[in-house]
């Protein structure tokens, strides 16, 4: 009988007068005295967790410093060369803080309190040494920052420096905080649903590079629709021509449209339904969407598909109408089982003869409050459907109009339409990855400043993320993921100033080939 057993290696401390030692412990099956045995292979002292062989004392590293997490971030700012755009932007002597402090943003933000103490303990310090990163110099550097117009500036340059000339995405969010000593926080429409005031950030992606180009503020109380003429200014000063502004429905009116129209802008946007004209064309193709000649095929799936042509304002916009009858049937089972929770929910309160029945409904119900018939009786609810609401809720699932200027198949329209979740994503990374607001500043410059380097971290990360979606590291990291893994490459510095590589594992290496580095 032949017993093939299959041992993962591992390595255990062994503690000898005092000094641990590292070993690689490989578990076995002796098949003549039939028993599992392990091999032992000697593989360094221990040196913060790091095997180190030494034959004297003056090879025992000096330090050991991280290493493997900087590597795909330095190749980013190398290959879209931020040290020199920076350079044109900032004094020379501050663009290695801002690149040490967005990277350190872009992989465990910490607060600046502790930046410097992170920064001596990683290869930054050796590759730039003496950084003024204490909390001082950094709350300097961020006011300075923030009292010029350092962001439009890089941005101009970065756009020079990367021909930005494709598809762009454009969408505003919400930052808030609990700050008190900021003037631009300011109490608005809140898209985290958070009773805090606010700053507005919009940001614009190239889509293509997958990397934040240009970014601004408003103050919180300022609506999306208004930002949008200043924000086609800016682009043009900064140099951006011939694109495509890829934008959500928050963004579309009358006057938006206009301006557009008027700056001769290629956009792709979804309408709403409260104009007129939008209504009836929403209507109109109920009746005519599903027509067999309107099938077409999209990522295998089948989808309806009808040209159309809309009229907003004093402008006459080409569209396409879109009916999914995979994503209505989702739609319908999401909105119908909502309503049936809600029902259920309003049918077990109890009402207290100080409460506002009204009140009450309306708390619980909010957005689908239009969908409910109710009364109160002996203190509790009896609701129903209100069944016209309800079928014009429903007849317009699955179905959506994406309108346009400039020359778009619906298979483009739609396409670059659902890119836009690009920016999505960089919301989130800004505020969940790099961890948007601090709570600790105190002027609208220093908050200026932060952003700066908030949108430099965003860059760092987002092109990484890229790079994995390319490689299709995605499949198997996230990049907190890859990050962590590659963390484990150190580098150690020798008395006499050499600097050692610890062993990269096969894990390693195949991030490492895949994403075309070297560590």
């Amino acid at each position: 009988m032949c017993l093939n057993m299959h041992m993962k290696s591992f390595t255990r401390i062994k503690k000898i007068n005092g000094q641990e030692y590292l070993y690689e412990i490989t578990p076995y099956y002796d098949k003549e005295k039939k028993k599992i045995r392990q091999k032992s292979k000697y593989l360094g002292k221990n040196v913060n967790g790091v095997p180190v062989k030494v034959r004297s004392v003056d090879q025992i590293p000096k330090k050991v410093l991280s290493h493997g997490e900087f590597v795909p971030l330095k190749k980013i700012a190398e290959d879209l060369e931020l040290e020199k755009v920076l350079s044109g932007v900032v004094p020379g002597k501050e663009v290695w803080p801002i690149l040490t402090l967005a990277m350190n943003f872009a992989t465990r933000p910490r607060a600046l309190t502790h930046i410097q103490s992170w920064y001596e303990g990683t290869i930054l310090s050796e590759d730039h040494p003496d950084l003024p990163l204490s909390s001082q110099s950094l709350s300097r550097l961020l006011s300075h920052i923030g009292e010029g117009t350092a962001n439009l500036e890089f941005s101009r340059k970065l756009i020079e420096q990367i021909s930005t000339c494709s598809t762009l995405v454009y969408d505003i969010t919400s930052l808030s905080s609990y700050s008190q000593s900021i003037s631009l926080l300011e109490y608005g429409y809140n898209r985290d649903g958070l009773d805090l005031p606010q700053i507005n950030l919009s940001l614009i992606v190239d889509k293509d590079l997958g990397i934040p180009v240009m970014y601004d503020l408003y103050p919180g109380s300022i609506a999306d629709v208004s930002t949008l003429k200043n924000t086609v200014k800016k682009m043009k000063a900064q140099g951006v021509r011939n694109y495509t502004l890829i934008m959500d429905r928050v963004f579309f009116s009358t006057d938006n449209i206009e301006e557009m129209v008027s700056a001769d802008l290629s956009f792709i946007i979804p309408p709403t339904s409260n104009l007129k004209n939008v209504k009836e064309a929403i209507s109109a193709i109920h009746k005519r969407i599903d027509d067999p000649e309107h099938l077409r095929l999209y990522e295998k799936e089948p989808l309806f598909v009808m040209p159309m042509s809309i009229d907003i304002g004093e402008n006459r916009l080409d569209g396409y109408a879109f009916y999914d009858q995979k994503r209505e049937q989702q739609e319908r089972n999401t909105f119908y089982k909502r309503l049936y929770d809600l029902m259920e929910v309003l049918k077990s309160k109890s009402l207290k003869p100080w409460m506002d029945p009204g009140d009450v409904f309306r708390a619980t119900a909010k957005r689908d409050a239009k969908f409910i018939e109710w009364k109160a009786i002996d203190g509790k609810f009896h609701v129903s459907l209100r069944k016209n609401a309800v079928s014009h809720a429903v007849n317009k699932m699955g179905k959506f109009i994406l309108l346009f200027r400039g020359e778009f198949s619906w298979m483009e329209c739609l396409s670059l339409y659902r890119s836009k979740d690009v920016v999505e994503k960089g919301f989130d990374v800004l505020k969940y990855d790099i961890e948007l607001m601090p709570t600790n500043l105190r002027t609208n410059s220093s908050l200026r400043g932060y952003l700066f380097i908030a949108f430099i971290a965003l860059i760092l990360r987002m092109k990484l993320m890229k790079m994995m979606i390319d490689a299709e590291l995605n499949k198997r990291y996230s990049v907190e993921g890859l990050l962590t893994e590659l963390e484990k490459i150190k580098i150690m510095v020798l008395p006499n100033g050499e600097k050692i590589t610890t062993e990269i594992s096969k894990r390693q290496r195949e991030i490492i080939d895949a994403l075309h580095m070297c560590a």
